[in-house]
């Protein structure tokens, strides 16, 4: 991979945007030119079982923007959807096939929220159709295809959202402001927590016939077109490698890029060691339910935690640290933020951030649409996917590491009390779920280094590291290798 950074991307954005090489769909005019008739910004959604049907009705809701086109590869969701426009007697386009509506020159920008392992891939088609974007997190399937859009967002000069709303939540905003200006002191510690119960997927004993109204070429897509082995082939993608990447890149990014935008790094981190492993049960899945990783950045380490079962046996709850099961803490010298509220070091409330969820995201893309100011962004495509590639980090230490005994996995983390406090409390986690990690081993990855500029590993473990980097693509369905 070419070397990739934050100024290499400013500067990708300043020469695409005044040079003579932009591909026809993209030209320097068009993009300037004023969105829809009647300046409005047409919108087409792309994946609409559940989160892409809620991005449906939050656009429609935003003045001067209008849902004209539908995508989805199952019949029977694109049929529901439309109808619901039917009955509001409001005209949509339907389609099966993403590279039909990115053909339609009346749409000027697309929402996606497919399964992650087409979110790079229709997004950087969608930029070199003329299109601008909002895609869900994470914004990639691996490391490479998410610099990849990146390039892509520079060399089209599109508008691009990452699904992150967390960067447009006001109350958050002021407490990271509060945070990087010393309030609390010194931050030693940004901590990611994903406590959150993950049932069973189930376990298969052959193939399974997906469902009849489904188009399953398509919705493989760029991933190997292997037979159904699980139950469900909605929602359980996150938990198998092709299509997904377990709950550090699925609810976990949300917290992982709190954690990287609260220490103000703008890069990957320069290492990274990953622990967990599929603990309490025996199917189909693939990705760890009880993991963290440990970053070291320059201004202080990043943690993040995946907790999958209960909080105990007969509790069906998640569970919890520092009052809060999804979210984040901040650890300072003189105190922590966490859940909303800034706390001493004796757990004294001192100040509370009214958060507001990010409520305003879509109508921010909307804004930087119609300015054609990347600044204008909440999440520009850059930042998402800075924070995509820390979870992508994580999973692939996890994957190339090996089933270790307690004492490998103590040795490894004694050096930093946190990284240490953080892997007793995920034993304890587990032995309360009779898992004994004497006999059930977790599997500890090795540490990994990371060329932060060109974004790949290096040293120790690379080669067998940056075979995770990308991913062989399926034809036709390949990210473009020269953007």
């Amino acid at each position: 991979m070419a070397e990739f950074s934050r100024r290499e991307f400013m500067k990708t954005v300043t020469t695409t945007a005044i040079g003579a090489g932009l591909v026809s769909c993209a030209s320097s005019s068009s993009w300037m030119k004023a969105v829809g008739a009647n300046g409005d910004v047409r919108i087409g959604v792309v994946g609409i079982r559940s989160k892409g049907a809620h991005h449906i009705e939050q656009f429609r809701q935003l003045p001067g923007v209008r849902v004209v086109a539908l995508c989805d590869v199952d019949q029977n969701i694109l049929d529901r959807e439309v109808q619901k426009f039917k009955d509001r007697k409001e005209k949509v386009e339907a389609y099966r096939d993403v590279r039909n509506l990115l053909d339609n020159k009346e749409i000027d920008a697309v929402v996606i929220a497919t399964p992650n392992h087409w979110h790079s891939l229709i997004s950087i088609w969608a930029c070199q159709a003329g299109k601008d974007v909002y895609v869900e997190k994470p914004v990639s399937h691996n490391i490479w295809e998410g610099g990849q859009l990146v390039k892509a967002a520079g060399r089209y000069n599109r508008i691009v959202q990452a699904g992150t709303q967390n960067r447009s939540d006001t109350g958050l905003q002021e407490a990271i402001r509060y945070i990087q200006e010393g309030n609390l002191g010194k931050i030693v510690l940004a901590r990611g927590l994903c406590y959150k119960v993950r049932d069973s997927i189930g376990k298969v004993d052959g193939p399974q016939d997906p469902p009849a109204t489904v188009d399953y070429n398509l919705w493989t897509g760029p991933a190997p077109l292997l037979p159904l082995r699980r139950k469900r082939l909605h929602y359980d993608w996150h938990w198998v490698w092709p299509t997904g990447n377990g709950d550090i890149g699925n609810q976990g990014i949300h917290e992982m890029d709190i954690a990287r935008w609260a220490l103000g790094e703008n890069e990957l981190a320069p290492s990274v060691v990953s622990v967990g492993g599929r603990f309490g049960y025996d199917d189909d899945g693939q990705t760890p339910n009880t993991q963290f990783a440990f970053f070291k950045y320059k201004t202080a380490p990043l943690i993040f935690e995946v907790h999958g079962l209960t909080r105990t046996k007969d509790l069906r709850a998640r569970d919890i640290y520092r009052g809060i099961s999804i979210g984040n803490v901040i650890h300072c010298e003189n105190g922590y933020f966490a859940g909303g509220w800034a706390y001493d070091n004796d757990g004294k409330k001192i100040k509370q951030f009214v958060r507001d969820g990010g409520k305003d995201h879509a109508a921010n893309f909307i804004k930087a649409v119609r300015s054609r100011k990347r600044s204008d962004l909440g999440a520009d495509i850059l930042e998402g996917h800075i924070s995509s590639a820390l979870c992508h980090m994580a999973n692939i230490s996890y994957r190339i590491g090996k089933k270790s005994m307690p004492e490998e996995i103590a040795g490894v983390m004694k050096d930093n009390e946190y990284a240490m406090e953080t892997f007793d409390r995920f034993r304890k986690h587990l032995a309360i779920h009779d898992v004994d990690l004497e006999k059930i081993r977790a599997i500890l990855g090795p540490t990994l280094s990371m060329d932060t500029g060109k974004q790949k590993f290096k040293g120790v473990h690379s080669d067998w590291a940056n075979y995770y980097i990308s991913r062989n693509y399926r034809k036709p369905f390949v990210v473009p290798g020269k953007i």
